[in-house]
């Protein structure tokens, strides 16, 4: 990658120093190079990715989805043209959703663009989704132009802060979804023979300025141990936890949840920053 612009013609992106890249069958476009690849097949798995899609795809996060396309709505104007990028799309559930509710709601015309580094997950999502752009990169080197997105989505995901600050247009908002300290706690009380809770530090990011905060928490009864089984194959849990913690998942048929997140959207330190949008977490 050369860093200038794509031209797409029928089959291929095209850029002004002759470099073609080949748009694949299932409607996606892979801008990985070789070179910034950790390994041979990067990101989730085909087994994750599938998992993922059968998890969600039965509505357990489907708050989070909306939480997360109620903030892009408030920050977003209606009637205009909003580009979105979700950096770490996954098999691009959240960009689904988010699209279902802008047509519901404020009338946005939307162009929506999904990157993850899993192969696998931009061809589930390109198979879903012929109207979005779906490319194979990473957020550590983003293949978008400078000013370009209105927001960037970075949902449970790796942030890259100086790219997502790149790519966002001066008035651009960055928004983030974690894991909050009991995230899926009977789970892992279950896969783990004791639990860490992890310290739940206020991240700043570089360049940037919180503009508002939510926590969003609540419970999931899953009644199936296929749906157990999907929600651990989603997660970095799967390969942390040891034979017996997989065992004792697997003899589970069903098991109530706890999902804890924190949805944070932030503006570049530019930008000129309402106080009264600042929503202090619940204590």
């Amino acid at each position: 990658m050369d860093g200038l612009p794509l031209t797409r013609h029928a089959g291929c992106w095209h850029c002004p120093t002759g470099h073609s890249f080949d748009i694949a069958r299932q409607g996606y476009i892979n801008l990985l190079p070789v070179q910034n690849k950790r390994s041979k097949d990067p990101g989730d798995s085909k087994e994750m990715v599938l998992a993922r899609h059968e998890f969600l795809s039965a509505g357990f996060y489907q708050p989070i989805a909306d939480a997360v396309s109620d903030l892009v709505s408030a920050c977003t104007p209606a009637d205009n043209a909003v580009s979105i990028l979700d950096a770490g799309c996954g098999e691009g559930y959240y960009l689904r959703e988010l699209k279902k509710n802008a047509l519901a709601s404020n009338g946005s015309r939307l162009h929506l663009t999904g990157l993850d580094i899993s192969k696998w997950a931009v061809m589930a999502a390109a198979r879903q989704d012929k109207t979005s752009e779906w490319i194979v990169g990473s957020n550590a080197n983003l293949p978008l132009l400078p000013a370009t997105q209105d927001v960037v989505l970075c949902l449970f995901g790796f942030p890259v802060y100086a790219e997502f600050a790149r790519v966002l247009k001066q008035n651009g908002v960055l928004i983030k979804v974690d894991a909050g300290a009991d995230h899926l706690l009977e789970l892992r009380e279950v896969i783990y023979p004791s639990i860490k809770i992890a310290s739940q530090t206020p991240d700043t990011p570089p360049g940037f300025t919180l503009l508002e905060q939510r926590s969003l928490r609540y419970t999931i009864d899953i009644t199936s141990q296929e749906q157990i089984a999907r929600l651990l194959a989603m997660t970095p849990h799967l390969y942390r936890t040891n034979a017996e913690g997989r065992a004792r998942a697997a003899a589970l048929n069903e098991l109530s949840v706890t999902v804890d997140v924190q949805i944070k959207s932030w503006g570049q330190n530019d930008q000129k920053i309402d106080q009264n949008l600042i929503t202090p977490s619940p204590a």
